[in-house]
């Protein structure tokens, strides 16, 4: 529950707001097979009168927006992605599978032909009549009960699965994959998907018929028959029919979608009356803002003048925001994760038996007068009234640090009892006068393990540091939870870990998290706390796998237009060996363009070595991330700070990208000048030039985009730069750093263009120096490891493009990616293990 304010605004209200006065209904008039017709619609209030409420004859005023009359149900989505998820597994399975689905559909029809002719004609004539008369007798059944609406919607839905039946199955026997037709129609002149089995399926989905156990068991019936009928008389397949049944299903969840369906929620009325069931006897009601997981909420005035909160939990509000629940379920590890999907009896349950625990606690929060369901489509939760003021509302100039003690008292009261709150934000701490007052107790958990402990207190430093600062976040909680509490939530002052709404403030302010890390270890200095790795994966692990799967898709395609044979038989080997040594040097350069920007010295071996180790590390990292990641830890184990040990590398990497770009329009200007003699750059320059002109200007035209870049570019000007000027101040630095990026660049060029040379390549040095610049910028940007597939790729295209046949190229790339990303891998992990052993990395 959340707080109450101000109930003389419902004077003001009125404009808004529809004044119902009605007799409390206990229950809906409901059918005695269970289906959910709609709540008998309120007897509406004279436009502009307020009846008086009358309590001694039943008469309760309830204020509320007059409630829809359709909904569209998440639940009704969700189901209609489910089946087009069931329908695509299952054509792709009958696709994989397909000697075995040939091998049942001959069981099938060798089981339904074994049947008496007589069984069979009787079967396919009661199939005939039943699958049309059953939906037909439950129209008419509808419509004497003056539902004629949800007929309509049936026959709307039968419609469209019949048209879309109809095309799918044309689409399928002109121009549809010749594999899923043979399984569809197994050969024969029949409909791949049975146009009138879609539109019965459809039609009974949309109608709800499963809701009423009669009609669902004879409609299933004759859909049985129906379908035994399609096998015996050779006029279906069992995949078709499968398909057939899941198009229909998906057809009847989207009319329902998008219809909408009968609001079943009960009115406000029916909420006051269920509360006669508890013992109390309502006078009047208002609707009030509905609570953060979207529930309904009403203040509720009883006769003898007592407030009471009331929440409603609705059924049809139970899948709210499934996806995203199942979505963290699946990346989170399992002792984070909620239940994505709960009964209307399990979150009742839930919340009461939360809230009693805090009671028991001595919590300061809202005490539970009683639960009762509502008829059998919602349920609701009695509170005692308390006049507060949520946390979000107070100014940060009233949060005092006596007042950030009493919200941290709250909480440790909680973590004694091992409740877990899981929802500590500024709308559900709340102040009661002086007192600190808990709401919202929903989301949490009893005899809660350690981990979720540890996240609340986690998710209330992050958020009292977004209000106050870091430092008085971790002082106010020093002074009432013990220093293990704290250091116990080091580790899980991670974004995933928090609120979604605290998660989006954190991603504006990126160093509150960093600050109270410092803060909290600079308290408990002595305290090791193990790391937790709250996630099971990373979305950048789902893009790695994603793109690794294409670059080896890409890799064999490639490989199978290449007579590998030939191609080695006929190579010019002496070239390779030129390859190799062009790959060996480049490490010796790389050593040598780090040492050049570190003003400290590093001894050339080790520096190798750390090299050697960095290709080890890219097969599980990008290729713009391992380096920088391995020699920032090489220089951190050479004692020099981890400030200025990302400064030299930062300072490496920025000079070899300004270099990158000189070289590139410097080979790009040659080979220009090279295919037509003129003074005046190639084409493909001017066209760079050009759009890298529009993109500076794009980027500070938009003020957004600019922040963005400025945002990035100063932290790493404002280490870099002084450690270049450091460096500057040494000739001999300046001449190794430089001539380590130039010789860099030139091995991996004479390394591909070697490659080209093996294989009977014949293009020039500056249109293989263009090709490499070009195709090793792409694959620096791929979230692969090493950039694989995209550097294949890019490198591949480059040299067709520039002339080479496809073979000879692919052949080359092939050549020049075992000699400088796969070859390396073993010396590369000895290296590794090697300096980790010499506690050099």
């Amino acid at each position: 529950m959340t707080e109450i304010r101000q109930r003389d605004e419902a004077d003001e209200a009125m404009e808004d707001e529809i004044p119902v006065a009605e007799m409390p209904a206990t229950s809906h008039d409901r059918e005695h097979d269970g289906e959910d017709t709609p709540a008998p619609a309120a007897d509406s209030a004279p436009a502009g009168t307020r009846p008086s409420p009358r309590t001694g004859d039943g008469l309760v005023l309830v204020i509320e927006p007059l409630l829809p009359q359709r909904l569209r149900r998440p639940s009704d989505a969700l189901r209609f992605l489910a089946t087009l998820v069931a329908l695509a597994a299952v054509i792709l399975l009958a696709l994989v599978a397909k000697q075995t689905l040939n091998g049942l559909e001959r069981d099938v029809s060798d089981g339904t032909n074994r049947a008496p002719d007589l069984l069979i004609g009787v079967a396919a004539f009661i199939a005939g009549t039943a699958v049309l008369a059953v939906p037909a007798a439950y129209a008419v059944e509808r419509v004497f009960h003056r539902d004629g609406l949800r007929v309509a919607e049936g026959l709307i839905a039968a419609i469209i699965g019949m048209l879309a039946s109809f095309v799918l199955g044309e689409w399928l026997a002109v121009a549809g994959p010749g594999d899923l037709r043979q399984l569809l129609t197994g050969g024969r002149q029949v409909e791949p998907i049975n146009t009138l089995l879609t539109s019965v399926v459809a039609y009974v989905t949309a109608v709800r018929i499963s809701r009423r156990p009669t009609w669902r068991a004879v409609m299933w019936m004759a859909i049985a028959l129906d379908v035994f009928a399609l096998f015996t008389g050779a006029e279906a397949t069992a995949l078709g029919v499968f398909v057939t049944y899941l198009l229909g299903l998906a057809v009847g969840y989207a009319t329902l979608y998008v219809v909408g369906s009968p609001n079943t929620r009960p009115p406000g009325s029916t909420v006051a009356g269920s509360l006669r069931k508890l013992g109390f006897v309502p006078a009047r009601a208002r609707r009030v803002q509905d609570d953060a997981q979207g529930s309904r909420r009403y203040a509720v005035t009883l006769a003898d003048d007592r407030l009471i909160d009331v929440t409603v939990l609705d059924r049809d509000r139970q899948v709210s925001g499934v996806i995203y629940r199942m979505w963290r379920r699946f990346r989170l590890n399992s002792e984070t994760r909620r239940r994505a999907i709960r009964s209307l009896r399990a979150e009742l349950e839930r919340e009461a038996l939360m809230a009693y625990a805090a009671q028991a606690a001595g919590v300061n929060t809202p005490r539970l007068l009683g639960t009762t369901e509502i008829g059998t489509d919602a349920a609701l939760l009695a509170y005692e009234h308390l006049e507060t003021r949520a946390l979000e509302d107070v100014a940060d100039e009233e949060l005092t640090d006596e007042v950030l003690i009493k919200i941290w008292r709250q909480v440790e009261l909680l973590q004694a009892q091992r409740l877990a709150h899981r929802r500590l934000t500024g709308d559900s701490i709340h102040f009661h006068g002086d007192d600190v007052v808990l709401m919202d107790a929903r989301s949490g958990e009893i005899a809660a393990g350690d981990l979720l402990l540890r996240l609340d207190v986690a998710q209330l430093l992050t958020y009292l540091a977004l209000r106050v600062g870091p430092e008085r976040s971790v002082l106010a909680a020093s002074k009432v939870m013990p220093k293990q509490a704290l250091a116990g939530a080091l580790p899980l002052l991670q974004r995933i870990a928090l609120v979604r709404t605290t998660r989006n403030e954190v991603s504006k302010q990126k160093e509150v998290l960093p600050a109270l890390r410092e803060h909290i270890v600079a308290l408990t200095p002595q305290v090791e706390v193990e790391e937790v790795r709250l996630e099971r994966f990373r979305p950048r692990t789902v893009v790695t796998i994603i793109a690794s799967a294409l670059a080896a898709y890409f890799l064999l395609s490639q490989l199978s237009r290449v007579n590998l044979v030939e191609v080695v038989t006929s190579a010019k080997w002496s070239w390779g060996g030129v390859a190799l040594a062009a790959a060996g040097i480049s490490y010796v350069a790389a050593a040598l363009m780090l040492r050049g920007f570190v003003p400290e010295t590093l001894p050339l071996g080790r520096t190798v070595l750390a090299q050697f180790a960095g290709s080890f590390v890219k097969l599980v990292a990008p290729a713009a991330v391992s380096g920088v990641a391995i020699n920032t830890r090489f220089l951190q184990k050479r004692g020099i700070s981890p400030g200025l040990a990302v400064a030299s590398v930062g300072a490496s990497q920025l000079v070899g990208l300004a270099f990158h770009i000189v070289l590139l329009l410097l080979f790009g200007y040659v080979t220009g000048t090279k295919a037509a003699p003129s003074v005046s750059p190639s084409r493909g320059i001017v066209i760079g030039l050009l759009s890298a002109g529009v993109l500076v200007l794009l980027v500070l035209a938009v003020p957004q985009l600019r922040r963005l870049v400025v945002g990035r570019v100063r932290p790493l000007f404002s280490g870099v730069i002084p450690r270049l000027l450091d460096v500057l101040q040494s000739p001999r630095k300046i001449l190794e750093g430089v001539s380590g990026t130039l010789l860099l660049t030139l091995a991996f060029i004479v390394c591909l263009d070697a490659c080209v040379r093996a294989f009977g390549g014949s293009l020039s040095f500056t249109s293989v120096a263009v090709v490499f610049l070009a195709g090793n910028a792409i694959g620096s940007a791929a979230p692969t490891p090493g950039g694989l597939g995209a550097v294949e790729g890019a490198l591949s295209i480059g040299l067709t493009l520039s002339g080479l046949p496809g073979p000879v190229a692919t052949s080359a790339v092939l050549l020049f990616r075992l000699l400088t990303f796969w070859l390396p891998v073993l010396p590369g992990w000895a290296s590794f293990a090697w300096l980790q052993r010499h506690n050099a990395l």
